[in-house]
């Protein structure tokens, strides 16, 4: 009993040969995440000043401060853990997208093709479902991304366009 340990969000096995790429997060998501923080922190702040000049009579006043701290430390700890833990993770079975606390899995033999638009300079993954998602890392780690999903399962297909196609295709829509 004592050896073994509960998880409330199931635990993802760490093996040396995954490889793991983190999120690249543009300049405005950044700012969006700060001011998010900085809220939070006002929030927390205003309602402790408020709790301490006004009090509390009744139960209901009771669990509004209570439910407008926890909400503020909830959301501070949301967006620390997208700032930190967000990234891709290619298993030997699995890609693995991690954004916060969310976590989504795909098994590599459902990788239909992975694509490199040149001329948009972005990366997606197409699933034989035809679903797809975009790769948001940096453009350095491209090559070592794909190689990476290439060496794990040799049955994916892989794809670029140049800019000059990606432009032919937008005229002919």
């Amino acid at each position: 009993l004592f050896g073994k340990s509960i998880a409330f969000f199931p635990k993802t096995v760490y093996t040396d040969s995954m490889k793991k790429y983190k999120f690249r997060f543009s300049g405005t998501m950044i700012v969006v995440f700060l001011l998010g923080l900085l809220l939070c922190a006002a929030g927390f702040v205003l309602n402790i000043v408020r709790f301490c000049n006004q009090g509390a009579d009744g139960v209901y006043e009771w669990m509004q401060y209570a439910i407008l701290l926890f909400v503020s430390v909830f959301l501070s700890v949301l967006i620390v853990a997208m700032l930190v833990n967000s990234q891709y993770a290619i298993t030997d079975k699995h890609l693995i997208l991690r954004f916060g606390i969310i976590r989504t899995r795909y098994d590599l033999s459902e990788i239909a093709s992975v694509h490199l638009f040149k001329g948009a300079n972005k990366l997606a993954v197409y699933f034989r479902d035809e679903k797809y998602t975009a790769i948001v890392v940096k453009p350095e780690w491209y090559d070592d991304f794909v190689k990476t999903l290439l060496e794990r399962n040799e049955k994916i297909g892989f794809s670029f366009s140049t800019a000059e196609e990606e432009d032919e295709l937008k005229k002919k829509k």
